[in-house]
Formats: structure tokens, C-alpha cells, sequence
């Protein structure tokens, strides 16, 4: 198996009657689902959509995006997978700097992009959906049962998504994951978790997110699982699924997690189905694992990951030793390691580097090598965070050495709300911190010199930061300051 291509056509043929997707009551055979994403595929060759070609889908954890990442793999596209909370000015970035030739998203989000259409070079063919089974530009594509796409030849090596990361220099950079890539991250579930065609994931987090994508929606269809699909959610909501739809398991971001254990009423829901939950994207306090597997009684396991690795690179091993506050050791075909400031090998429980490398890591960044270099270098992704490892294997995250924020599972570069916040002409000068919460690990909070010549309250400052910022990304306190 070389492709995502011929992995989801083996499995929907292995597994067409089973259900794929549950979405809002309705369900989606594997059969049914296969012919959607063939149908999607060959109407992409018919918009002129050809191999290497980058394909924008801007779409919530709804039936058309699966459909919409595998119609890409057949035809050899990249899956540009957006952000829903893209702004207008975010958008008109990625859209560029991707290329991307079609972009698919929702009716109610096209308002965003038909806004910025005129400023852009080449916009791209928009394809928009008011749902699967509502008339759409979206449905005639996928509305012939018997459509098939012109084959085409994919390898390893092929790029098969690109997901958009905050960088340094302020301005996201598009990850480029390979089918090799994305292959071994689909096998987490059965080889890591013992996981089987009973398995039912919930999938909350976004399939735009690397993490929720991996986890979710590749390891489940793997094994041909169904997969519970949320657009939005209440705590409640997910606890009635959880219950009636008998999801074995969750990965999800601490927020998530801790809400459960702290939401009034929990016990009156029978959450036995539960195998186990992996909890990552950002630390969780320790003290929450035992108190979730005891109201709860699934066990809660801790992970580690980056966009730029696919992202997974270590778990907490169900079957095995678990230690709250650890990562775990790395999982099978991924290699970690403790490097000191001149890249040499660091003994058991010094803190520095960590490192990965491993059939998980990206080729590069799009039409940026310089930042590619940076990253990948000595054969090993260099993660920016730091860690030590203890005798057993097990990696335990210390600290960061780059300036980053992750607020709820989201990765939030200073340097990028700096530069919005000095667009302002009350900001004279602007620094970005993460100040710690215990619901989203991290908030954004902005230091602000004001310009003597023009007035700005805290209120101003936020309703620019919404203009051009996604909402994780804009500041939830603001303090103006003499200095900085």
C-alpha cells in the first residue's frame, strides 16, 4: 500500500456495509462513502484539477470533508485543510500562498472569501456546500453514483496534505505531509491502542487540526470504524453521544477533558463504552488523570505531537506502564532524543532539545526552504521544545525554547499578534505572552505601549485583533504599560 488513495479504496471495499460516518442521526455506509469521494474526485479532474495541484477545504467535522480529503488523494491533490475560523485577511494569505486551485467550504464561511476575491491574483474556483444532501455546487459533484476519476499514480513520497502552522516570522507556514506520512499515522489506533472495525471515535476537535485529523478520522477508517462527526458542541452534547452512539474513545485537547470532569450531572450518563481517551495538543495538570478514570472509568492517556510530524510522535502506551505528566515513549517507527545546543546526544534526565524523526516527519515547508532548513536539520526535526527523558524511555515536556503560545490544542506565535496589534494606530509598541489558564492551558495576553496622539481602550484593541485574527489567536487580556 503506497497511497491514501488505495488505502481508502481497500477499505471501503472490505468494509461497505459497515458505517462510516454518523452525522446529526444520519449514516454513511463505507459503500455509499467511497462513491461520494470517487464522484468528488472526478468532478475535481473535470474543474482541471490535476496531480501535485493544491485543493483548499475550509469545512467544520461535517460528511464533506472526509469526502473532500479523500476526492484530493485520489487524484493526487493536496488537501489544503483550513481553518473554519480563518478571518478574511488570514484567508487571502493562505489562499496565495498555497496556490490552491479550488477551494470548498461551506455557504455560510464563502462570505469570507468573496470579500478578499478581487484582491487575490489567482483566486481559486469556489465550491461551496449547505450540506450533503441540499442543493449545492458541492452536491452536483458528488450526485453521480457512477462517476469514477482517471487514475492516477501516487507514491509515498507524494504530498497528500498541507496544513498551515504559525512561524516564527509572523506569517503561517504550509506543512507539507506526505501519503508515506499519513500511512503510518493512520495505523495508530490498531497498533497502538489494539484498535478494531467495533471502534467508534468521536470526532469534536477540528479535522483541519493535524491531531484531530490523525486520530479521529485516519486511524479510525483504517481499521473501518465509524466516526462520530460534531460540527459544534456542548458538553452535554457529547456526553449523549457518547452514550447512545457507544463511542470506544476520544482524543481531544484538555479543555475537553477537564469540562467532563468537572460538569454537574456526568454520572447520569452511561459512559461504558469508553476504552480509553488521549488527551494532547497541550498539558494536562496531572492531577486529572486519576480523578477521570475514576469518574469515568476509561483510562486517560497523555500524548505529544507537531503539525510538521504528522503529528503524533508519542503516547502513554494503553496495554503498559502509564505515568501522568509524561508524553510516553515515542510511538512505533518514530525515534525521539534529547539534544544539547550543538546537536550532541543528551544522558538520561538532562533537559534540552527534543528531537524527531521517523516515517511521521513532513517533506518541508511550501515555497519555503529556508525555514525547511531551519527545522530539518542533522536528520532530525527539531521540535522547539524542551524535554528530558527518564530511564524507562518515557520523554516529559520542561519547556519551550521557541516563543509560543498554545492556548485550547491551538499553537499561537507571538510575533504574529505583535505585527497585528502595531497595525493599530494607538499601538506604539506590542509584546505577546501566554499567561497559564486552567481550561486552556494558555491564554493570550497583550503588553501594550499606547501612542500618545491617538485613544484606544481595551475593547478597540480587541475588535481589531478580530478583524484580522483567528479567535484563538486574539488577546483575552490587554494591559497598557509605560515600557516594555
Amino acid at each position: 500500500m503506497n497511497s491514501l488513495a488505495e488505502m481508502i479504496a481497500e477499505v471501503c471495499s472490505q468494509h461497505a456495509p459497515r458505517v462510516c460516518l454518523i452525522h446529526e442521526g444520519n449514516r454513511i455506509t463505507y459503500g455509499q462513502f467511497h462513491r461520494y469521494v470517487d464522484s468528488l474526485a472526478a468532478g475535481l479532474q473535470n474543474l482541471g484539477v490535476r496531480k501535485g495541484d493544491r485543493v483548499a477545504v475550509m469545512l467544520p467535522n461535517c460528511p464533506e470533508f472526509p469526502i473532500s480529503y479523500f476526492a484530493c488523494q485520489k487524484i493526487g491533490a493536496v488537501a489544503v485543510t483550513l481553518s473554519v475560523l480563518a478571518t478574511p485577511y488570514e484567508l487571502g494569505h493562505l489562499l496565495t500562498d498555497s496556490g490552491s486551485r479550488i477551494l470548498i467550504t461551506q455557504e455560510q464561511t464563502a462570505p469570507r472569501f468573496r470579500e478578499i476575491a478581487d484582491e487575490l491574483i489567482f483566486p481559486p474556483t469556489l465550491v461551496t456546500t449547505r450540506g450533503l444532501h441540499e442543493p449545492s455546487p458541492f452536491r452536483e459533484l458528488v450526485g453521480d453514483d457512477h462517476a469514477k476519476p482517471a487514475p492516477v499514480a501516487i507514491g509515498e513520497e507524494d504530498g497528500a496534505v498541507m496544513i498551515y502552522t504559525s512561524g516564527l516570522t509572523g506569517r503561517p507556514l504550509g506543512a507539507v505531509l506526505t501519503h508515506g506520512n499519513l500511512l503510518g499515522q493512520s495505523l495508530l489506533l490498531k497498533i497502538v491502542f489494539g484498535g478494531t472495525a467495533e471502534d467508534r471515535s468521536l470526532a469534536v476537535i477540528p479535522f483541519f487540526h493535524a491531531f484531530g485529523a490523525a486520530t479521529n478520522m485516519l486511524a479510525a477508517l483504517r481499521v473501518g470504524g465509524s466516526i462520530c462527526l460534531m460540527e459544534r458542541f456542548t458538553l452535554e452534547g457529547i456526553f449523549n453521544t457518547i452514550q447512545n452512539e457507544r463511542v470506544t474513545y476520544v482524543c481531544a485537547v484538555p479543555r475537553l477533558f477537564i469540562g467532563m470532569v468537572f460538569q454537574q450531572g456526568a454520572e447520569r450518563y452511561d459512559l461504558g463504552s469508553l476504552r480509553f481517551c488521549v488527551t494532547g495538543g497541550a498539558a494536562m495538570p496531572v492531577e486529572f488523570f486519576a480523578e477521570f478514570h475514576r469518574r469515568f472509568g476509561a483510562v486517560l492517556l497523555e500524548g505529544y505531537g507537531l503539525t510538521e510530524a504528522g503529528p503524533v510522535c508519542s503516547v502513554n502506551p494503553l496495554f503498559g506502564v502509564q505515568k501522568p505528566g509524561s508524553i510516553g515513549p515515542p510511538i512505533p517507527g518514530v525515534e525521539l532524543a534529547i539534544l544539547d545546543e550543538g546537536g550532541t546526544p543528551l544522558p538520561i534526565g538532562r533537559e534540552g532539545e527534543l528531537v524527531v524523526r521517523g516515517g511521521n516527519v513532513m517533506r518541508g515547508y511550501h515555497n519555503n526552504d529556508e525555514a525547511t532548513r531551519e527545522v530539518l536539520r542533522g536528520g532530525w526535526l527539531h521540535t522547539g521544545d524542551l524535554a528530558r527523558m527518564d530511564e524507562d524511555g518515557y520523554f516529559f515536556i520542561t519547556g519551550r525554547k521557541k516563543r509560543m503560545i498554545i492556548t485550547s490544542g491551538f499553537n499561537v506565535y507571538p510575533k504574529e499578534v505583535e505585527d497585528v496589534l502595531r497595525m493599530h494606530p494607538a499601538v506604539k509598541e506590542a509584546r505577546v505572552e501566554g499567561k497559564e489558564d486552567l481550561l486552556r492551558g494558555e491564554i493570550v495576553r497583550a503588553l501594550i505601549v499606547r501612542d500618545p496622539a491617538h485613544e484606544a481602550d481595551e475593547r478597540q484593541i480587541m475588535r481589531h485583533c478580530r478583524r484580522y485574527l483567528s479567535s484563538y489567536k486574539v488577546p483575552r487580556e490587554v494591559a497598557f504599560v509605560e515600557k516594555l
